[in-house]
C-alpha cells in the first residue's frame, strides 16, 4: 500500500499502539522503537490486554506468534485495529496469518538483530498504523453516507447540491476519499487472491497439486502466460534450467529437451538464473537476451517479461516468467508495473519453501523417485563406507531396466497417459526392492537400481525377475494393447563384488558410470536393440559378466534362464485382463485375470484363496460368459510389500464348447502387426 503524502502523516491524530508479549527482549525492543509513533502501551498476559481494551481503542496490535491465533483474538478488537505478528525465523508465523479471516488488516514480522531490523519494524509499523486510520475514515464516511443518504441517486443529488453551495475542495476531499475507498477496496482482493494462492501452495502434498498454483499467479499479475523452471545439473550440460511448465503447459518428459536453458547461456531466465536478481523489461527490440526460445517457442508474440529468481539458502534453484501484460482485454503498452514485481518476488519466496518441502531439487517431479544424481550419490556413500569397513564380503549390483515398446504404448495412448504410467510405475518398482535397495529414474522410461547385499549374479538375477514378475503381473490401463497383451520391462545386471569395489580407487562418478555402461549393455541385450525388433524378445534379464576374458564383448553378456514357477502349462498362455467372478465361502467375489488358457488361468485376489478349493467361476470372454469350475494350484504373495495374492487356478470341467469359445476369443485379440517400436 503507498504511504501517505508527508504533512499527512504530522498532521494525523495520534495513534495507540499496544505490544502484547511475554518474551521481556521482545517487549522492551518492540516498544522502544514503536514510541515515536504514538503512544505504547504494554500487556504480558491476554488478561492485561482485554483490561487495557475497556478503555482504549487501539489503531495497532504487535502480538507474539505465542498469542497470535485467530481463536484466541477473535471478537476483541475492532476491524480498524491492525495487526502484526511477530516471532523468530523458526515461528509458523504466515500459517498464523492464514487462520484469520480475509478481510483482516494483517502483516508479519521476523525479528533479528541490527539498525536494518529496527527499520523494517518501523516501516511495517507505520502502514499499519496509516491503514487503522484509513479504515477508521472509510468506516466514519461509510457511516455519514448510510445516515444521510439513502440511495445512490439521491447521493448524486446531494453531491450536486454540495458542488453548487461548497468550496471546490471540499468536493475535492470527498471525491479523493471515495478514490481511497476504492483503492483499499481493490488491495483487498489483491491480498485475497494472494492469500488463496499461499493456502494452496502450502498445502500441496505432490507435484500436480503444486504446479496448478502457476495458473493462479498468471492471473494475478494479468499476464498473457507463464513458464516455471527448476535448475538441475549433469554432466554433460552442466547446471541448466528444466521447464516444468513452459508457456502455461505442464509439460511431459519428452518435451523437456526442447525448453531446456543452459544457465551459462544468453537468455532472460539463464541471467536471472546467474545473477539472482529479477528482469522486468517491455522495450525488447535488441535486447542479446531475447533468444531464440521466445521467438519461435512461445505462442504469441514476447512483448513484456518478468523473470524473477527462486532463492533458498542464497542458491537459485529454479526460476518463474510470466510473459505480455495485459489491462483488461489489451496487451499494456507499459508493461508489467512494479507492483507486479513485488507480488512475484514475494511469491517466489514461499515457492523455494514448496520446492524445498516437494524435495525437487532430489527427486524427480513426475514420479517422485530419486534423480540420478542424487541417486548416484547415496551409491557412492555406500560402497565408500562399506570399502572403510572392510566386514562384509557380500556383493552389490547394478540394474538397468526399461519399459518394453513404451513408445508403440505412448503413440497409441498420448503422452498423458505415459505420464500416468510410469507414476504407477514407479509406486510397483518402490514396492518390489527390499530395504536398503536404492531406485532412481535415470531417464524417460529407463530406471536404475542398486542392489546391495547380493552372494552373487544369480541372487541378483532372483531379485530382479521377482521385480519384472511384479510389473508383469500388474494391470496398467491399455495394456492390452501392447504386445502379448501386457505391459513388461527388461533388465540388465553387472556385479559390484568386494574386490572390483576395492580396485575402483578411487570410487567416484566416472567410475560409476563406466560400470552403469555395463548393465546398459545387458539391457539392449535383453531388449534385442542389435537384433531387430521380435515378438519374442524383451520382457527378460541378461547378466553382464566383467570378470570373463573374451576377445567378443557379446560373450559377456548372457539370457537368466528363469526356473519355471507353480504354472506348467502345456496350453498356450495369454496376457488378458478380462473380468471373472468366483464363489467363496457363498460369496461372489469379482477380480480380473491376470493371463489365461484353455487349460487354467492366474488371478489377483485380495486374499489367499484355500489350496485344491474347487470355485464356482464366471469368466467373461467378450460379450460372452463362460461358467465352469477351477480347483486352486496355489495362492501366494509374490511380495510381502504388495497387498494382493497372485491365485493359480486348473480348469476341472471345461466343455468342448466352452473351449471353443475361449479359442475364438484369443484369436479375435491376436496382434495385427508385429511392427512394434522399442
Amino acid at each position: 500500500m503507498k504511504q501517505l503524502p508527508i504533512d499527512r502523516q504530522k498532521n494525523r491524530p495520534p495513534a495507540n499502539l499496544l505490544v502484547l508479549n511475554d518474551k521481556s527482549s521482545e517487549f522492551d525492543w518492540l516498544g522502544r522503537h514503536a514510541r515515536s509513533h504514538g503512544a505504547v502501551y504494554f500487556a504480558s498476559t491476554l488478561e492485561k490486554a482485554i483490561t487495557l481494551l475497556q478503555v482504549i481503542d487501539f489503531n495497532v496490535l504487535v502480538t507474539s506468534s505465542s498469542f497470535a491465533a485467530y481463536s484466541s483474538l477473535k471478537g476483541l478488537f475492532r476491524k480498524t485495529t491492525s495487526i502484526i505478528i511477530t516471532g523468530r525465523p523458526d515461528d509458523d508465523i504466515h500459517g498464523l496469518i492464514l487462520g484469520w479471516p480475509p478481510n483482516r488488516y494483517l502483516d508479519a514480522f521476523t525479528i533479528s538483530e541490527g539498525d536494518r531490523s529496527a527499520a523494517a519494524y518501523q516501516r511495517i509499523l507505520l502502514t499499519a498504523i496509516e491503514h487503522s486510520l484509513l479504515v477508521h475514515e472509510v468506516e466514519n464516511l461509510n457511516f455519514a453516507l448510510e445516515k444521510n443518504l439513502l440511495d445512490f441517486s439521491d447521493t448524486q443529488i446531494q453531491i450536486n447540491d454540495i458542488k453548487a453551495t461548497v468550496q471546490n475542495s471540499v468536493v475535492r476531499e470527498m471525491e479523493k476519499r471515495l478514490a481511497m475507498e476504492s483503492e483499499y477496496n481493490q488491495l483487498k482482493k489483491e491480498k485475497q487472491k494472494t492469500e488463496h494462492i499461499l493456502k494452496k501452495l502450502y498445502v500441496a502434498n505432490d507435484v500436480t497439486a503444486f504446479l496448478d498454483i502457476f495458473h493462479d499467479i498468471r492471473e494475478i499479475v494479468a499476464a498473457e502466460s507463464i513458464s516455471f523452471y527448476i535448475m538441475d545439473e549433469n554432466e554433460t550440460l552442466g547446471k541448466y534450467l528444466k521447464p516444468l511448465v513452459w508457456d502455461g503447459t505442464f509439460l511431459s518428459h519428452p518435451d523437456f529437451a526442447k525448453h531446456v536453458v543452459l544457465v551459462d547461456s544468453r537468455d532472460f531466465a539463464s541471467t536471472a538464473a546467474r545473477h539472482g536478481r529479477t528482469i522486468n523489461l517491455h522495450e525488447l527490440a535488441g535486447d542479446e537476451r531475447m533468444s531464440h526460445r521466445y521467438i519461435d517457442q512461445l505462442d504469441s508474440p514476447l512483448r513484456s517479461i518478468i523473470a524473477a529468481p527462486i532463492i533458498h539458502a542464497k542458491q537459485t534453484i529454479g526460476v518463474l516468467e510470466v510473459y505480455n501484460k495485459y489491462s483488461g482485454d489489451t496487451p499494456a503498452e507499459t508493461g508489467f508495473f512494479q507492483e507486479d514485481e513485488k507480488v512475484l518476488k514475494k511469491l517466489c519466496e514461499h515457492i523455494a519453501i514448496a520446492i524445498n518441502k516437494l524435495n525437487l531439487i532430489r527427486y524427480d517431479a513426475l514420479t517422485g523417485l530419486l534423480r540420478p544424481e542424487p541417486f548416484l550419490e547415496k551409491v557412492l556413500q555406500k560402497l565408500r563406507s562399506k570399502s572403510k569397513r572392510q566386514l562384509e564380503e557380500d556383493s552389490y549390483a547394478l540394474v538397468m531396466g526399461d519399459v518394453d515398446w513404451f513408445k508403440n504404448y505412448n503413440d497409441r495412448n498420448g503422452h498423458e497417459a505415459g505420464n500416468r504410467l510410469l507414476r504407477e510405475l514407479a509406486t510397483i518398482l518402490n514396492a518390489s526392492i527390499r530395504e536398503g535397495d536404492l531406485l532412481c529414474r535415470y531417464g524417460g522410461e529407463e530406471f536404475l537400481f542398486f542392489l546391495s547385499s547380493v552372494h552373487d549374479s544369480e541372487e541378483a538375477a532372483s531379485v530382479t525377475d521377482r521385480i519384472r514378475k511384479n510389473v508383469a503381473e500388474h494391470y496398467f490401463e491399455e495394456q492390452e494393447y501392447q504386445p502379448h497383451k501386457n505391459l513388461t520391462m527388461s533388465f540388465g545386471i553387472t556385479m559390484l563384488p568386494q574386490d572390483r569395489i576395492r580396485a575402483l580407487h578411487p570410487i567416484n562418478r566416472f567410475n560409476l558410470k563406466k560400470i552403469i555402461t555395463e548393465a546398459d549393455s545387458a539391457l539392449s541385450e535383453a531388449k534385442q536393440k542389435n537384433g531387430g525388433i521380435h515378438l519374442s524378445a524383451k520382457n527378460k534379464i541378461c547378466v553382464y559378466y566383467a570378470n570373463q576374458e573374451t576377445d567378443h564383448p557379446s560373450d559377456l553378456i548372457k539370457t537368466y534362464k528363469n526356473v519355471p514357477g507353480h504354472e506348467r502349462r502345456k496350453q498356450k498362455r495369454h496376457f488378458i485382463n478380462t473380468a471373472i467372478i468366483y464363489r467363496l465361502h457363498r460369496g461372489n467375489m469379482v477380480t480380473k485375470t491376470i493371463n489365461l488358457s484353455t487349460g487354467g488361468l492366474k488371478i489377483s485376489t485380495p486374499s489367499r484363496l484355500p489350496a485344491e478349493e474347487i470355485l464356482e467361476l464366471i469368466l467373461v470372454l467378450g460379450n460372452k460368459a463362460c461358467q465352469c469350475r477351477g480347483k486352486v494350484v496355489y495362492s501366494e504373495k509374490n511380495n510381502p510389500n504388495l497387498p494382493y495374492y497372485h491365485s493359480g487356478l486348473k480348469f476341472t470341467d471345461l466343455t468342448l464348447k466352452d473351449r471353443s469359445a475361449m479359442e475364438e476369443y484369443f484369436t479375435s485379440l491376436t496382434t495385427k502387426s508385429t511392427g512394434f517400436s522399442q
